[in-house]
């Protein structure tokens, strides 16, 4: 059975190993978004030995900015720092993936001057104030700058892109039964929600042809009343069959790190086993993880296809290099 030192094919591309360095913000970028010479080498630093690297979330719309020095790829001006980027990580031989993303509720008002747009004008877990319900002409003006968004990563030179539809932002907010109250064919029934991620997806994958496409899936809203597992795995086949290449499994309509399952290595890892059952397409697990012999057992086992490794690749840039040499010699 292959573990994380083995290499993995998706599409044409080909994962040199199974580790994944998941987006996580720096708050390294200018306040306009552009990235710096800072946010450049901690990339290029931990890029030596990862298999693939997804560039932090970036936001597609300044309504949809969440925090002051947050990564941009909202305005064309910005894809020339972009390539840096995603130039350093290449160069060391790992794949490029850079995370898409529309704060939608839990935008800042502070940071964007506007009232933030959510699906429903109720309150989201770790918003500022309360939103403003999206009419559908916004609606289209939100996809449409996903859209732009992944033409900028790909001249930018990233492999590809992925969709941040979870930790409560705007994809999550109207899957989340909590968050959307409308009663438009956008609310109310699983179909109906999923309505506009699956447009995003869709729109999106029009224009990646041979790159990559990832969705980060937001699997379990971990709140009662909240989008559970069972729809997560309806629609997981619905984002595959939309063209969605790898699904990134996390959960929490709260955030990424619930206090509750803080401690325990791979607490989203019984999620993305279950949506690895539903999907042919590879999952990515992740949650906590810092043993590499931990990760190597979980791909070896088929719960997952590739590990994600964030906190403890953010203490030690050099993680991935360790962890495959301690790996080769036991």
């Amino acid at each position: 059975m292959a573990g994380i030192s083995d290499p993995l094919e998706v599409k044409g591309y080909t994962f040199r190993n199974r580790i994944v360095m998941p987006p996580m913000a720096s708050e390294l970028a200018t306040f306009e978004g552009e990235a710096t010479d800072e946010l450049v080498n901690h990339y290029k630093s931990r890029s030596y030995c990862t298999g693939l690297i997804v560039v932090e979330h970036s936001y597609v719309s300044v309504e949809g900015k969440l925090s002051p020095r947050q990564l941009g790829i909202h305005m064309d001006t910005l894809i020339n720092s972009l390539s840096k980027v995603s130039s350093v990580i290449k160069g060391n031989g790992c794949l490029a993936v850079i995370q898409l993303n529309h704060a939608g509720g839990k935008a800042n008002p502070s940071v964007t001057g506007t009232k933030p747009l959510a699906p429903s004008p109720v309150p989201v877990p770790g918003g500022y104030v309360t939103p403003s319900a999206l009419v559908e002409k916004e609606i289209e003006t939100v996809i449409d700058s996903f859209v732009k968004a992944a033409s900028r990563a790909f001249k930018a030179g990233f492999d590809g892109v992925e969709i941040h539809g979870a930790h409560g932002f705007l994809l999550n907010q109207f899957l989340s039964p909590l968050t959307n109250k409308r009663r438009d064919s956008y609310g109310g029934t699983l179909e109906n929600r999923m309505k506009f991620p699956l447009r995003v997806v869709r729109e999106v994958r029009k224009l990646t042809g041979s790159k990559l496409l990832l969705y980060r899936l937001g699997a379990d809203d971990l709140m009662p009343k909240g989008f559970t597992i069972d729809e997560a795995k309806k629609l997981s086949i619905k984002l595959v069959e939309e063209g969605v290449d790898i699904i990134d499994v996390s959960g929490g309509l709260a955030g990424s790190r619930p206090p509750e399952l803080q401690g325990k290595q791979g607490y989203f890892v019984p999620l993305a086993e279950k949506i690895k059952k539903v999907t042919e397409a590879p999952v990515i697990g992740v949650g906590g993880i810092k043993d590499p012999y931990y990760a190597d057992k979980i791909v070896r086992e088929e719960r997952v296809d590739l590990v994600a490794v964030g906190r403890a690749m953010l203490q030690n840039p050099n993680w991935a290099c360790k962890a495959l040499d301690l790996l080769k010699k036991n």
